[in-house]
């Protein structure tokens, strides 16, 4: 479930792109509003950067520095579940079911995890994962402004189609070992977990559905992490052929 969430993987969503430019664009109106919210988003993600930075300034450490942007991070995180309105309404060209498993995934790790889970908020694996997502995040949403105004610098679709190489892995890597540090106090409180018996004859262990969740990383972030590298290849050697051809 989980392990879209790494930093890098979000599909292009219709933007840019070889096959979103041979589709319709959204309309004049859809265009505008879908310009605002990148430019929204992207400024959101510069504060919870700035954010860091000051705070890491001010303490003079890494160490839970979790605590300086958790505001930002669950408002602006949350406000990507716009991302799948926007396809089922279809001013995005992208599949709904993807998006909405991409974006899930991180909403899911940021409160059902992270903000549920107090004890795990003061660990280095969530400042990992914080700092994969707020980097990927800039570049993406950059990324998708410029595309819509057809003026994307090569610099910015660099680092949409490079930096995922470290940045995928790094935020893995930290969601992984976040979920894991939540586990035993998971286990110890019963957090979200539904025994039997009860009038609805239904049982759910929460710690057992973390452990499922660490699980599905193994087949889906290799898929990911190699269809990402594929793009790259694509795009980035489009774009040199282009380059020679002027």
């Amino acid at each position: 479930m989980a392990a879209a969430g790494g930093g890098g993987s979000r599909a292009d969503n219709g933007y840019g792109g070889q096959q979103a430019r041979r589709r319709k664009g959204p309309g004049a109106l859809a265009t505008g509003y879908l310009v605002i919210y990148n430019v929204v988003m992207t400024a959101g993600w510069l504060v919870i950067a700035v954010g860091l930075v000051r705070a890491y300034l001010a303490k003079g450490s890494y160490h839970s520095l979790y605590y300086s942007i958790e505001k930002p991070l669950k408002f602006f995180q949350t406000g990507a579940l716009l991302e799948i309105l926007h396809c089922a309404l279809g001013i995005v060209p992208s599949s709904v079911v993807l998006t909405a498993f991409q974006v899930m995934s991180r909403v899911f790790l940021t409160w059902a995890v992270t903000h549920s889970v107090k004890e795990v908020q003061s660990e280095d694996s969530v400042l990992l994962f914080v700092v994969a997502w707020t980097i990927t995040e800039i570049i993406r949403y950059s990324f998708y402004t410029f595309s819509l105004l057809n003026h994307l610098p090569y610099l910015i679709k660099w680092a949409r189609y490079t930096l995922f190489i470290v940045l995928y892995p790094m935020g893995v890597s930290g969601e992984l070992l976040t979920i894991y540090a939540a586990l035993p106090y998971v286990r110890q409180s019963g957090l979200y977990s539904i025994s039997l018996p009860n009038k609805y004859n239904f049982s759910f262990d929460y710690y057992t559905f973390l452990i499922l969740v660490m699980i599905s990383y193994i087949p889906i972030f290799p898929q990911l992490y190699f269809h990402m590298l594929h793009q790259r290849r694509k795009v980035l050697s489009h774009t040199e052929e282009h380059k020679k051809s002027e």
